[in-house]
């Protein structure tokens, strides 16, 4: 862990139990939230958020303080983006990697950028307030597609991320069983992930292949996606256990 990081977050979290006010990161990634939790402990008792604009998001902004400490609600400074093709007919198939290096191009920091959910007519992006009028003046173009970003309050009807319910056979319900076989690889490929800092379980890091994950735990694998644990369904007849789960597609 970083020594600046941990000494920014003392700051933040001491400024907004003394002082009784609101103080915010940038957005988190799943390593930065992995730090946080395991530093909750040796904090200042301010009160804390994590929350990336919508539900699912997995950037998250960390917020100290709330009403009880403050006396008054403040929202997190984070603003919605809808970005769209300007000719739908016309436009490429833009991925996240599209998306994220054209802004990259165009200077903004990875920190100032939440979520990038791609949708097949566009996308939705968040970030920061401060930064959503250089976004809808400037980011007019990925690949070779003309672009129109717009800050928006509605997301689209129903859950911004899609699921896929699956229903995988373990023998056991360890981490690395369920992970090799949600993305199809070996036991060992799936182990070394673990190690290689690779896994976070619910926003922490994940160094054990043997953790079995609890009913509702998001279990995210850098390079291959995310996947919610929802539990044992059944026994097979060969005595496998056939668990559900929800794939983030």
């Amino acid at each position: 862990m970083d020594d600046s990081f941990k000494k920014r977050l003392t700051e933040l979290a001491a400024r907004s139990y003394t002082q009784g006010v609101y103080c915010f990161t940038h957005f988190l990634d799943l390593a930065g939230r992995s730090d946080f939790l395991s530093l909750i402990p040796s904090l200042p008792p301010a009160p804390w958020t994590l929350f990336g604009g919508a539900d699912g998001c997995e950037r998250q902004m960390l917020r100290f303080g709330n009403e009880d400490l403050c006396g008054y609600e403040e929202p997190f400074p984070i603003a919605v983006m809808r970005v769209s093709p300007l000719s739908l007919k016309f436009a490429e198939p833009l991925t996240h990697r599209d998306y994220l290096g054209s802004l990259m191009a165009l200077g903004i920091e990875r920190e100032l950028l939440g979520d990038i959910v791609v949708k097949p007519d566009g996308a939705y992006l968040f970030c920061e307030e401060r930064i959503a009028p250089y976004l809808a003046e400037n980011f007019t173009q990925a690949r070779h597609t003309p672009l129109r970003c717009q800050r928006t309050e509605e997301l689209p009807e129903g859950a911004l991320y899609e699921t896929r319910r699956m229903t995988v056979q373990l023998s056991s319900q360890r981490a690395d069983a369920l992970i090799a076989h949600v993305w199809k690889l070996s036991r060992g490929e799936a182990q070394a992930l673990f190690p290689a800092g690779k896994v976070f379980v619910s926003g922490r890091l994940c160094e054990s292949p043997g953790h079995t994950p609890k009913a509702g735990d998001v279990i995210s694998v850098r390079g291959f996606g995310r996947v919610k644990y929802l539990g044992v369904d059944s026994l097979s007849k060969k005595g496998k256990e056939n668990t559900a789960v929800e794939l983030y597609i």
